[in-house]
């Protein structure tokens, strides 16, 4: 099974440049997020290992805060895209 992880470019720095991640084996996105190079995964997970307040994390084009969070549950191929948030004015 594997997942392909959409990474925007504020974050590619923590992935060598990289614009997907294909990331083998994992059942939920806490999974999935657990596997993620060190440096992205401190800016999308806060210190209780929850998604920060700023960060979105989509499965398909649904919110995890909709379908369960962390325990969101992944199946073979799908897309998760990282978003966060952006402000200025």
């Amino acid at each position: 099974m594997s997942v392909t992880v959409h990474v925007p470019g504020p974050l590619r720095p923590f992935t060598n440049g990289q614009r997907r991640l294909s990331i083998e084996g994992p059942g939920n996105v806490r999974e999935l997020l657990a596997r993620l190079p060190s440096g992205l995964r401190e800016r999308v997970l806060n210190e209780q290992g929850e998604v920060r307040l700023h960060v979105n994390v989509f499965v398909g084009d649904t919110s995890i805060r909709e379908t369960g969070r962390l325990d969101t549950p992944l199946r073979d191929g799908d897309d998760v895209r990282i978003i966060p948030a952006v402000s200025g004015g």
